[in-house]
């Protein structure tokens, strides 16, 4: 019992280790969103500043058109991309679930075999350009489209041990088809792996920059990692066309502390979002684990 117990004491010290890991870099940027600029510069990242400052959010309040824009951007390609996403994945490893179907293992393996090789970078950009995504909210959504074989083999491997096939045979026999069977009993019967994918395309889309690097020239076309790429690599690039209410010297700004406040308004419906989802999560990853 002892040694139960200290087992325990063990394993719990160590969970709250990893937790503190995870949460006090969140707990950091938020305080450095609010704490004042010159602060920051003299005294660098503190968990206790000694002044505290709002200007970074006023500067997001006053220049929302810039900023709102690039949310929205985001919030539009994220939510297609996901929605498409895992429909085009649910459907694909539905139909490869199902053994009876004829060339499931070649395709299978077509799928398996584009996680270990691909085009490339400068091959995929001459593919895309060339199909005139560039400077448009497709270029933010496409090229996700096609990178999805992990999730593919995810819910493939929940659909084949999760669910009997027998239930898709006995749904034949009532005159149902393939199509059917998979928006009336796949679907409901899968969602706690729909989900867990739902979140990884979800948080892939969300936090894309790198498609914005690659396809995006027009600074009105920036999503919020994007625009808060581009901040990283020069404040300039945001603050095009934008006016500070408290001095028109863009270098009196607080470039550092709006960093953070954008970074920290960029989290926040992943954060709100999750605790939602986290109930369908670890039991999704676990079915969709398990090799069919």
């Amino acid at each position: 019992m002892k040694e139960k117990k200290a087992y325990q004491v063990i394993v719990n010290i160590a969970l709250l280790y990893v937790t503190l890991i995870m949460i006090l870099p969140l707990v950091l940027l938020f305080i450095n969103s609010i704490t004042d600029e010159n602060t920051l510069i003299a005294n660098g990242y503190s968990f206790f500043p000694s002044k505290l400052s709002l200007d970074a959010y006023e500067y997001i309040a006053t220049n929302f058109s810039t900023i709102g824009r690039a949310y929205g951007i985001s919030i539009i390609a994220t939510a297609t991309g996901t929605f498409v996403g895992l429909l085009i994945t649910s459907m694909m490893a539905f139909s490869l679930s199902i053994r009876k179907l004829p060339g499931t293992r070649i395709i299978s393996f077509f799928v398996f075999f584009t996680m270990l090789f691909n085009g490339g970078l400068m091959p995929t950009y001459v593919v895309w350009t060339s199909l005139g995504i560039v400077d448009t909210i497709w270029a933010y959504i496409l090229p996700f489209w096609l990178s999805n074989a992990f999730n593919i083999i995810l819910v493939r491997s929940y659909f084949a041990t999760s669910i009997p096939e027998e239930l898709y045979e006995s749904a034949k026999m009532d005159g149902a088809g393939y199509f059917r069977i998979f928006f009336t009993m796949a679907i409901p019967l899968g969602k706690p792996i729909l989900v867990t994918v739902g979140l990884f395309s979800l948080l892939l889309y969300w936090n894309d920059w790198q498609n914005g690097l690659y396809f995006i020239t027009d600074p009105q076309m920036l999503s919020i990692q994007a625009l808060l790429n581009k901040m990283n690599q020069n404040l300039q690039a945001v603050l095009q066309n934008a006016t500070y209410s408290s001095s028109g010297d863009i270098q009196n700004l607080p470039a550092v502390s709006i960093r953070m406040a954008i970074a920290f308004v960029a989290m926040l419906p992943i954060l709100v979002m999750y605790p939602f989802l986290q109930k369908h999560f670890t039991s999704g990853v676990m079915g969709g684990a398990v090799k069919g």
